[in-house]
């Protein structure tokens, strides 16, 4: 659990200093369609990051479901974050990466749909 919380947390720290990369150093240089998509990527990391703190933080969920929330809202923010990222820090062009952002999107909906799972489990045996 605390192997898991102090990447969260740490993942945390890396949000708030791309968020204020993004809103100092790249607002010059970026246009404002590319800042918005940059935005976008921050705040759905810190989204994930927040939740996975939460999951994470409290006895309700089981540890099998947290380790898996964990992999499954990391890879998400790694490959739609991160592949934002890559096109607007490291000039990846899009092409390259078209295909990664809605792969990353989907896991975030997958994880969720998890959470919802395991919230309708526990409801039924209530």
């Amino acid at each position: 659990m605390y192997k898991n919380l102090t990447i969260i947390a740490f993942l945390g720290a890396i949000t708030i200093l791309l968020g204020a990369f993004g809103a100092h150093a790249l607002k010059e240089t970026l246009a404002p369609e590319a800042l918005k998509s940059f935005e976008t990527a921050v705040r759905y990391q810190m989204y994930h990051v927040i939740v996975l703190l939460i999951v994470n933080s409290v006895d309700y969920f089981s540890n099998q479901l947290k380790n898996r929330l964990a992999i499954i809202f990391l890879l998400g923010i790694f490959l739609f974050s991160g592949s934002i990222y890559g096109i607007y820090l490291f000039g990846i062009p899009v092409r390259y990466l078209w295909f990664v952002t809605p792969l990353g999107g989907l896991l975030f909906v997958i994880g969720w749909l998890m959470l919802c799972y395991d919230f309708y489990k526990k409801a039924l045996k209530k």
